[in-house]
């Protein structure tokens, strides 16, 4: 979370002080309302503001109908909720290879396509874009599903667009480590009603009866709320009800997301200005290569990354005083070998319902190992990512230039 002050906290109040802390029924509508920002934001017609970034791939897959017979590919550098999301539908991670941007690799997603592959899944990963020209040609060729799990990179685009808006569905994560957050909380964001709808079921199984449920989101695509007062959205919606469970956010969390809403291009303008004067006070220095990117305009800029020979040098780099650089081999939680659920095959906490002993999944891809996704293990442990701050000064940006050369000169 990178900026929060007064605004929120007056946002937090006001929702208190009306005593209005739930969305259903609510004369506030701040969730309401944070839904139908954001959609406007981002571009799409339909946004759903959920529990948490895993919560929303969940969705996400439910609502592209991803289930048990089902594959869905995903790169082994992400963190794990993105594989959980899968096994918690059903269905199975074909995990691969990253290409030197870090990103998903279009040639690994090309080899693991299937008969069974029903969706592919690339991670916007430290706020960089993946390579989604490549990605939407090969699941159009294939006729497979994009879910982008842009849970890293809420506000940054690829070639003009806004990440989440380019497949058949995106997520956004508003955790406290996220570029804007209310603590924990999650969207799902698409442009079919399909999907949308199935997601409301999933993400409240009261919508299915519900009858004041009017404020979950405005029918865009069937006409204007005002034409349709009387009538509640899940009267109007075509899809056939489920069972669901409860992932709804609550009004305090609607009115702080508004505001932070708000604050996002700014904190994006502000990380990419920071970026782009470190690259060019650096550029050239020996020894140095940046880190590859699908869109240096549209990446988020939370992150500077750099590539070296081998990891020693990397390690070597990345301890230099004033550099604050990371290995993402070292991150515990971000690479394949670290998820252990999904490694031993233990999808959930009943055997029966574990997605690894349905008899659907049987000859599905998923014969793990630790060395399946070598390409990527060593390109995580040659990588230096040095994190960005959109409000540092001049002076702590000339510090980091300075520490950046400094620690190159001792390689």
């Amino acid at each position: 979370m990178f900026r929060v002050g007064q605004e929120e906290i007056d946002a937090f109040t006001r929702v208190v002080n009306s005593g209005e802390l739930f969305r259903i029924g609510s004369k506030n509508q701040e969730v309401d309302n944070f839904e139908k920002e954001l959609a406007e934001k981002i571009s799409v017609d339909y946004a759903l503001f959920v529990t948490g970034g895993t919560t929303a791939l969940i969705a996400c897959l439910v609502g592209m109908g991803v289930g048990p017979g089902d594959e869905v590919i995903v790169p082994a550098y992400t963190f794990m909720a993105s594989a959980l999301a899968i096994t918690a539908v059903g269905a199975i991670p074909v995990i691969v290879d990253v290409d030197e941007t870090l990103m998903i690799d279009p040639k690994e997603i090309e080899k693991n396509i299937s008969p069974h592959t029903k969706v592919i899944m690339p991670v916007h990963m430290l706020g960089y874009p993946c390579d989604m020209d490549s990605i939407m040609e090969i699941a159009e060729r294939h006729n497979v599903y994009v879910l982008e799990d842009a849970c890293q990179a809420v506000g940054g685009s690829y070639k003009g667009r806004r990440l989440g808006s380019i497949g058949k569905a995106g997520a956004f994560s508003f955790n406290y480590f996220k570029i804007i957050s209310c603590g924990e909380g999650g969207a799902v964001l698409t442009n079919d009603r399909i999907v949308f709808e199935r997601a409301v079921y999933l993400h409240d199984g009261g919508s299915t009866f519900r009858k004041d449920y009017v404020q979950l989101a405005r029918d865009r695509q069937g006409g204007s709320y005002e034409e349709h007062e009387d009538f509640p959205i899940y009267e109007r919606f075509i899809t056939p009800v489920f069972a669901g469970i409860q992932a709804r956010q609550s009004e305090i969390n609607g009115a702080i997301m508004r505001v932070q809403l708000q604050r996002l291009d700014g904190i994006l303008e502000d990380l990419r200005k920071v970026k782009r004067q470190i690259m060019d006070g650096v550029s050239g220095v020996s020894g140095l290569k940046f880190l590859k990117s699908n869109d240096p305009e549209g990446d988020c800029s939370t992150h500077l990354g750099f590539i070296f020979e081998n990891e020693e040098l990397a390690r070597k780099f990345a301890i230099g005083k004033g550099v604050n650089g990371a290995l993402p081999i070292d991150s515990g939680r971000h690479v394949y070998t670290n998820w252990d659920p999904i490694m031993n095959k233990r999808g959930a906490g009943h055997p029966d319902m574990n997605p690894f002993n349905m008899p659907a999944n049987e000859g599905l891809k998923h014969n793990y190992s630790p060395d399946m996704c070598r390409r990527t293990l060593d390109l995580l442990s040659r990588t230096v990512n040095v994190p960005l701050n959109p409000d540092w000064t001049q002076e702590t940006i000339q510090h980091k230039i300075d520490s950046i050369k400094e620690a190159a000169r001792n390689l």
